[in-house]
């Protein structure tokens, strides 16, 4: 595959809080080439969107490259313009951790979405899209799209989220993280000279906010082994991540609520979740009831086996790629506009 990264700039971005930044640097990569229809359009475009303190680039590992944009996959890169943008706050793109630190302005989702949408029209000549597809924060990105720009997509398909305000223990985790970082001194005010302590705290949080139980029992079936396990997921998180930027990445979603106007959703949508997933555990019930709102709407929950893995199921394309091609080929018979 071939892969392509780039940036694009937008001068004078103005936040829903009412500030703005001089540049706002969105990061993005692409894979495959635009076509247009007859009247110059690009017809081919599919933007999929990573999880909180993720980027673009988690699409271009084996576990959903290799399954969805190789040849003959349902996203084929030959056939498709797949963009993978890195959201403001995250990966390359502009971030507390540049040197603003908290003078940054604070960001929200639709801050988020609204960037994404400049950078398509604006820096990529993109109108329409035939598939928004999200994991995590980029599902809940997705609904959102759905009900802001409700005439952009052919398809939206939400992975690993609830259309829901955060709320419940999902809410007091995000709550603990952040104040994991600000209430440790050594945070000072975000002015640190290396990671505070608290960092450390957070990601614990994270550990357990996105925890696997069936699973990591089997990988860690000893005290010994469970602990080296817990080593090696501080020791990555910890090294990737910044305190700022963490604590602004989970303070975003607090202006995240699609449930009022969910009846705004136009393209067909399925939403993809895993029993075993403690973020956005099944038994909230709250799909369901919301899916009933979405004209076009499908709800595929996956039960728990031995290749799910929690939260992070949705990283793994080769469980519910079915799924999305028996939406992707009844939805596209149902316009006349097969999609692959």
């Amino acid at each position: 595959m071939d892969v392509r990264e780039a940036e694009f700039t937008i001068r004078d971005f103005e936040f829903g809080s009412g500030d703005v930044l001089p540049e706002l640097r969105l990061r993005y990569r692409t894979l495959g080439e635009p076509r247009r229809d007859s009247s110059g359009a690009v017809c081919n475009a599919v933007m999929i969107l990573h999880g909180t303190t993720g980027s673009g680039a988690q699409f271009l590992r084996a576990s959903f490259a290799e399954e969805l944009f190789r040849p003959g996959q349902l996203l084929d890169s030959e056939r498709h313009y797949i963009i993978l943008p890195d959201g403001i706050g995250h990966g390359g793109s502009s971030k507390p951790s540049d040197g603003l630190r908290m003078d940054f302005p604070r960001y929200g989702y639709r801050d988020m979405i609204r960037a994404q949408h400049r950078l398509l029209t604006e820096g990529l000549g993109v109108e329409r899209l035939r598939l928004v597809m999200g994991t995590s924060m980029g599902g809940m990105h997705t609904w959102l799209w759905g009900i802001h720009y409700p005439d952009f997509m052919d398809f939206l398909v939400p992975l690993a989220s609830l259309p829901a305000e955060i709320a419940g223990r999902n809410r007091m985790i995000r709550k603990m993280i952040m104040d994991s970082i600000t209430g440790d001194p050594a945070w000072r005010g975000g002015e640190y000279d290396e990671q505070p302590p608290g960092l450390i705290h957070a990601v614990h949080l994270l550990i357990m906010m996105t925890s696997c139980p069936l699973q990591w029992r089997k990988e860690a079936p000893t005290k010994a082994a469970a602990d080296a396990f817990l080593v090696e997921r501080v020791r990555g998180y910890a090294s990737a991540l910044d305190a700022n930027d963490m604590l602004y990445a989970f303070a975003a979603s607090e202006d995240y609520n699609p449930a009022p106007d969910l009846r705004r959703i136009k393209a067909p949508l399925l939403a993809i979740n895993s029993a075993d997933d403690q973020v956005n555990p099944p038994e909230l019930g709250i799909v369901e009831a919301a899916i009933r709102q979405v004209e076009r709407g499908r709800f595929a929950l996956l039960p728990i086996d031995e290749h799910t893995r929690g939260h992070g199921t949705h990283t793994l394309a080769g469980l519910w790629k079915h799924h999305l091609a028996e939406f992707l080929e009844g939805a596209s018979a149902g316009q006349g506009r097969p999609v692959h």
